[in-house]
């Protein structure tokens, strides 16, 4: 664990598409369960409908995580082998179900729930918040933004105009790849915002043109564990930017380490401020189990 002088950062656990290794991704039941198994943070990723409503789906193509494939009445739909999002209208949207893309996993519970619209997941966090009283976060994506603009779809406004009628308790940050994207996205709405990094990407190049007005750099672990993880997270802090590691699987521990628990406690100890999860209760035994030894 990081401490500098008497402080000690606690990371906080990101349930990444929600409780998304037992549940199908981009649930609301997987959002609950996330946030029931202690995750601090929701991930909803973001795409666009035909008409313009945000939907918690991670690809553009419906295939990989919906029963689209099985709906007859879309097949007039498919574009080389999958179901763009773009081609359906919301309430086509609604319909369909959510599926467990991992082969692997728990598929007890395909075809039980609809995909939310942003909106939904955010009269959920509402209700959340009302029930528990204090404020849940969520940390949308915005996916795929330059193909949604080459097709009229502009997330960044949609997503301005949804923000701005987010209901009472309701936490919100950002993320995006597209540093331009990200900007406006900051411009638009003012909220904290994650400049993601992949393992191809250049960390210090985000430091150093976004280190001004980030709140967090979405990193891959890749460059976590590549030897310069520490370097990486120091430089990042002394700037007054996050380092958000990305992502945890149970079910795909990272090479160089025998389990999961030894790859988050690795994660914990170089002092990243939150880690991406699909089993957030994992991460968060493991967290708490590291920190009580500080209590």
């Amino acid at each position: 664990m990081r401490q500098t002088g008497t402080e000690v950062r606690v990371p906080r656990i990101i349930a990444h598409r929600g409780a998304s290794g037992p549940l199908p991704e981009h649930t609301l039941a997987g959002y609950q369960l996330g946030l029931d198994q202690g995750a601090d943070i929701i991930e909803p990723d973001l795409v666009l409908s035909r008409d313009g409503v945000l939907f918690c789906r991670h690809d553009i193509g419906l295939a990989r995580s919906t029963d689209v494939a099985a709906r007859d009445a879309f097949v007039d739909r498919r574009v080389d082998d999958d179901w763009p999002c773009h081609a359906f209208s919301a309430d086509e949207l609604a319909r369909l179900r959510a599926v467990q893309p991992f082969p692997l996993r728990d598929h007890a519970h395909d075809g039980l729930h609809a995909p939310p619209s942003f909106a939904q997941a955010m009269c959920w966090a509402a209700e959340q918040f009302a029930a528990r009283g204090r404020a849940v976060m969520l940390y949308p994506e915005i996916k795929h933004p330059e193909v949604f603009i080459a097709r009229g779809l502009d997330p960044v406004p949609a997503f301005a105009a949804a923000v701005a009628q987010r209901p009472h308790g309701v936490d919100v940050a950002v993320q995006c790849f597209d540093a331009s994207t990200l900007r406006r996205l900051r411009d638009a709405t003012g909220l904290r915002c994650c400049a993601l990094v992949d393992s191809q990407g250049d960390p210090w190049r985000a430091l150093s043109e976004q280190g001004d007005w980030i709140w967090s750099i979405g990193l891959s672990k890749k460059w976590l564990f590549s030897g310069r993880g520490p370097e990486i997270v120091r430089a990042a802090h002394e700037c007054g930017v996050e380092i958000h590691a990305w992502t945890f699987r149970d079910d795909q521990v990272g090479p160089g380490f025998a389990t999961i628990q030894q790859e988050l406690g690795a994660a914990m100890d170089l002092g990243v401020d939150a880690l991406f999860c699909d089993y957030p209760a994992t991460a968060v035994a493991v967290r708490d189990q590291r920190f009580a030894k500080t209590d």
